[in-house]
């Protein structure tokens, strides 16, 4: 819910997912994270103060928030990994492919990143895991894929390594915060065994599909932001600053004026 710019990071995952044809979204959230189901809520008392006090844009948006998607909440009531709370979904979740997205991975995009991955599960039906060419020396914050190019930005998986130093890294290839899977993963899942504090890891299911099924990756078009580290906020919040049309132009010139 920390706001980037004028909006909320989680907004701008939802609205991603929007348009790229979404319309069914299910978050899970955790502990203490109301303020996420009250966001895309309908907020009759101020949907009218707004309304009698001539606010008809922000009162527009609101609207558009709560009118984007049919939302769906799931509470994982212990934090035991990004696998884990994939499964907490199983039971919601239709016999198909569906999409997870991360909420602190900000991307900015002409095409919606998810739409990108979409459009190259069309000609790969299979799970597509999001990457981007990350520099050696960061290899050790993300998984990182052995992979073999088969058509422009698109590889097929041969195995995945979590957060390895730069000496073992089979490669620059680190998996970002969008994915689309296959409903096997939830089997692949149930036969994770857990891994450092318990935690159920996406990465280790994924390895198990893997067995079963192929697995593509797709390096996404776009700048990529991750705001859950301090400086990938900050980053993000300078960028998306220059670019809104109510003020960006101002902000350009003020920071022109820093002597930097």
């Amino acid at each position: 819910m920390l706001p980037l710019v004028d909006k909320p990071l989680i907004q701008y995952v939802i609205e991603e997912a929007v348009a790229s044809g979404i319309e069914e979204v299910v978050l899970v959230t955790g502990r203490g994270k109301r303020a996420i189901e009250d966001h895309f809520d309908v907020a009759f008392e101020l949907e009218e103060d707004l309304k009698a006090k001539g606010k008809h844009k922000l009162l527009s948006e609101m609207q558009h928030i709560a009118d984007m998607v049919t939302f769906c909440y799931i509470r994982q009531k212990k934090a035991l990994g990004l696998g884990h709370a994939v499964l907490t979904t199983k039971g919601i979740i239709s016999n198909g492919p569906f999409a997870v997205l991360l909420g602190d991975d900000i991307i900015d995009a002409d095409v919606p990143a998810l739409k990108q991955m979409i459009q190259v599960y069309q000609r790969y039906p299979a799970t597509i895991l999001a990457i981007q060419k990350v520099p050696k020396s960061q290899t050790h914050q993300y998984g990182i894929i052995d992979a073999k190019k088969i058509d422009d930005r698109i590889y097929r998986v041969n195995n995945m390594v979590e957060k390895p130093s730069p000496d073992e890294a089979p490669s620059n290839l680190a998996i970002i915060g969008r994915y689309i899977l296959t409903p096997e993963i939830f089997t692949a899942l149930e036969n994770t065994k857990p891994g450092k504090g318990g935690e159920i890891q996406l990465t280790d299911g994924l390895k198990l599909l893997m067995e079963q099924q192929p697995i593509y990756a797709y390096e996404i078009q776009g700048v990529r932001y991750d705001a859950g580290d301090k400086l990938g906020f900050l980053k993000a919040t300078v960028e998306f600053g220059l670019k809104n049309k109510e003020f960006g132009e101002e902000f350009r010139s003020y920071l022109k004026k820093l002597k930097l």
